[in-house]
């Protein structure tokens, strides 16, 4: 048995989405803002927000969130 899985968001519902920023950037404009699209999440950088967003899924975003607040830094 396959499973599909959940359509991605359109352009509109991008557009159209609840854009949150961190309280730790304290109404700074250099960070990032998530988005809750359903069975995904987007990330986008609040500099450019025209500029598509990253879309990942909900198990991703949590294992790149647990990767951060773990202490660990970025290695790529």
């Amino acid at each position: 048995m396959s499973t599909i899985p959940p359509r991605r968001p359109r352009a509109e519902e991008l557009h159209n989405a609840h854009w949150r920023r961190s309280s730790y950037s304290g109404g700074a404009n250099d960070c990032v803002e998530i988005a809750d699209l359903g069975a995904y999440a987007g990330v986008r950088d609040s500099k450019a927000p025209d500029l598509s967003p990253v879309i990942l899924s909900r198990s991703a975003l949590g294992d790149l969130l647990d990767h951060y607040t773990d202490g660990e830094t970025w290695a790529g």
